[in-house]
């Protein structure tokens, strides 16, 4: 808030307020009394109450003395005393507990009301009200409690009524229908039962839900909304549901340490264009993104038993913010809160939301239904398709894109200082729209996965063997990198539903090129390198012989034959060892002439070099000089550090997958 702003002097007023309130009642509760000063008291005996907008309203008759001064046939309804609607707030009324019958003291500063029109005065401001009993004569408690067979209603007001629009009939028949009782305790001949709640006719407004309803969520009533994404993110605090076909989910706790602990998620959107994230159950396991997202993107669903976690802000939720950004503005017209909801008075030129709920499910409540059996919402925007050179152009930070490419290379981000399971993955990705292009555009582009980014067990093992495409969904751009972030979808199907907006989305054909080393190279990218050797690092070149079978690099020499080697983990003698090497060559590059480039060679991934170098390692008999001046074809290599002084290249030869 502004320093010595408006809304900074009315926050610190509602905190005094609060705390004067909290004050007087804790006086109240310590001194089991009624405040002895009478001065300005309303006293009020409650005739009927219902709920409208949050607030509680008593229609009550004034009284005017205390009732312990009250015979019992005073206690009796008196139609001549005047008749009050009294305006409660949730937290009051929670406090007070009351029920029709009941006699209020309502304290200073309350306020009275007169209403053009109204016969009936509305008193506000009943803070610091109290209840008090009256005496138990089994006469009066009979007449007193023989009037309170009711049922709290709800009145559910719709923003067309409250700013009397002039709409049609069918209208106020549906707000006349969206009067949800309450459950209240009816008495019986001495029996109690409780009335089950009843669910209303869905709402279109998530904000009218939570002004209505409140934070502590909405049973009664339930609000229709469009799936625009579903996505998991890392479960802190889960809850477990189960779901079966079309049928609702219902929410158990789970425990933190369940694996996988992530949480399915939906960010929907209601009529009037505002969004909101559900949180839903903890996944048994990740492979079940993909379905989700098949069967419910673009579904409309009802939302009940809902409660808010947070009410967040663009400055504090970045990421989710990007991705309402990208689904704004709606791809058709939204409703305009307090206008007629006319065709020609809907619009879209209206600013992106500011703020957005967080809602999470209520502990064995039905919160979620699905209709799966119904058509794609008119309201749904699928994701935008693009090329990746096409992406590479885009101005801006912090943009959402989506792409289809191929996987060439991944590295695990290794920064001893970060744990293993929040270490950052590289994917280095391209498509046909960079194999084909002309000089001064990359071939290939590194994607950078952030552990917040929920991945399938299937999406990894498709990393690892690079066989098939992968459709990167809702990815974050900005600054010349490509992030992964908290809920970016990775998947191995396109979705049926997707905006291609005229890109290429044809696969490779033919072999994959890199870029060869040049000027611009960077770290922590991929390349081509040719060049000649010009020397060898002797002081840590080093090669080993391991077994062809299961890799040991522990040979022995066979007790039998001093000539072979023995794997103690096969038992069995090794006839054709696979030798495994280390080395550092340093190459002359024509691409780079006053840089030196130093490729490191692991163990049996240097292919062209091994072929080179293979004898003079195992045999290690052999001279530097007999190396020196070989031309090195094109190699691929991830580039480690790049430094000007000295002017070095440091990289490392790879196999694409």
């Amino acid at each position: 808030l502004c320093r010595g702003g408006l809304a900074e002097r009315l926050c610190r007023l509602q905190n005094r307020e609060r705390s004067a309130i909290s004050f007087w009642r804790h006086q109240c509760i310590s001194e089991d009394k009624i405040p002895s000063d009478k001065s300005g008291v309303l006293i009020v005996k409650i005739l009927e109450i219902f709920e409208e907008c949050t607030i509680q309203v008593a229609i009550c008759q004034q009284l005017e003395q205390s009732p312990a001064a009250l015979s019992p046939e005073d206690a009796v309804i008196n139609a001549e005393e005047p008749i009050l609607k009294v305006l409660f707030t949730r937290e009051t009324t929670a406090h007070l507990k009351s029920r029709p019958q009941d006699v209020i003291h309502i304290y200073p500063p309350w306020q009275k009301l007169l209403l053009q029109n109204a016969d009936v005065p509305v008193i506000m401001n009943t803070y610091f009200s109290q209840k008090v009993l009256i005496s138990e004569h089994p006469e009066t408690r009979e007449k007193t409690y023989g009037l309170t067979k009711m049922l709290i209603r709800k009145n559910i007001i719709s923003l067309a009524q409250t700013f009397r629009l002039d709409l049609d009939d069918k209208l106020h028949q549906e707000s006349s229908d969206n009067q949800v009782p309450c459950a209240s305790q009816t008495h019986n001949n001495g029996d109690s039962r409780q009335r089950p709640l009843a669910l209303s006719a869905a709402n279109d407004s998530l904000l009218e839900m939570v002004e209505s309803q409140g934070a502590v969520g909405w049973r009664e009533v339930q609000v229709r909304v469009v799936i625009q994404r579903v996505y998991c993110l890392p479960a802190r605090e889960g809850h477990r549901s189960y779901t079966q076909g079309n049928k609702p989910l219902c929410a158990t706790p789970v425990a933190n340490s369940d694996p996988p602990n992530v949480r399915l998620c939906l960010l929907v959107q209601d009529a009037y264009g505002m969004f909101s994230e559900v949180q839903l159950q903890s996944l048994s396991s990740t492979d079940d993104i993909e379905q989700y997202c098949r069967r419910w993107e673009g579904k409309y669903c009802c939302l009940a038993g809902m409660k808010i976690l947070q009410r967040t802000t663009r400055g504090r939720a970045l990421g989710l913010f990007s991705l309402i950004d990208s689904l704004w503005p709606p791809v058709v017209p939204v409703k305009v809160p307090g206008q007629s909801q006319d065709s020609e008075m809907m619009t879209t030129n209206l600013p992106p939301p500011s703020f957005c709920y967080i809602l999470t499910v209520q502990s064995g409540e039905i919160h979620v239904e699905v209709d799966e059996e119904e058509q794609i919402s008119n309201l749904y925007q699928p994701p935008a398709v693009h090329g990746l050179k096409e992406i590479l152009r885009i101005d801006g930070c912090n943009q959402r894109c989506s792409f289809l490419a191929q996987v060439l290379y991944q590295r695990l981000q290794t920064k001893h200082s970060i744990p293993a399971d929040q270490r950052e993955m590289l994917l280095f990705v391209t498509d046909s729209t960079l194999q084909n292009v002309a000089p001064g555009i990359p071939k290939v582009v590194a994607v950078s996965v952030t552990a917040s980014c929920v991945l399938s067990m299937e999406i990894i093992e498709a990393l690892s063997a690079g066989s098939r495409p992968v459709f990167f969904k809702d990815a974050l751009w900005g600054n010349g990198r490509i992030i992964c972030v908290e809920r970016t979808v990775l998947l191995l199907q396109k979705p049926l539903l997707c905006s291609a907006a005229g890109a290429d989305l044809s696969e490779l054909s033919g072999p994959v090129r890199l870029d060869e080393l040049d000027s611009t190279a960077q770290a922590n990218s991929v390349c081509a390198l040719r060049g000649t050797v010009v020397g060898v690092n002797e002081s840590t070149a080093f090669s080993w012989p391991t077994c062809n079978r299961c890799g040991n690099g522990k040979l022995e020499l066979c007790p039998q034959d001093r000539e072979l080697l023995y794997c103690n983990q096969c038992s069995e003698v090794v006839t054709t060892p696979v030798l495994k090497m280390q080395l550092e060559v340093f190459l002359s590059c024509p691409s780079r002439p006053q840089s030196t480039v130093k490729v490191k060679v692991w163990h049996e991934r240097s292919v062209a070099l091994f072929v080179l170098l293979t004898v003079v390692l195992f045999l290690q008999t052999y001279e530097v000089q007999s190396v020196l001046g070989k031309e090195v074809g094109l190699l691929n290599c991830y580039v480690h550090s790049v430094t000007s002084h000295p002017n070095c290249v440091v990289l490392e030869e790879i196999v694409l997958l």
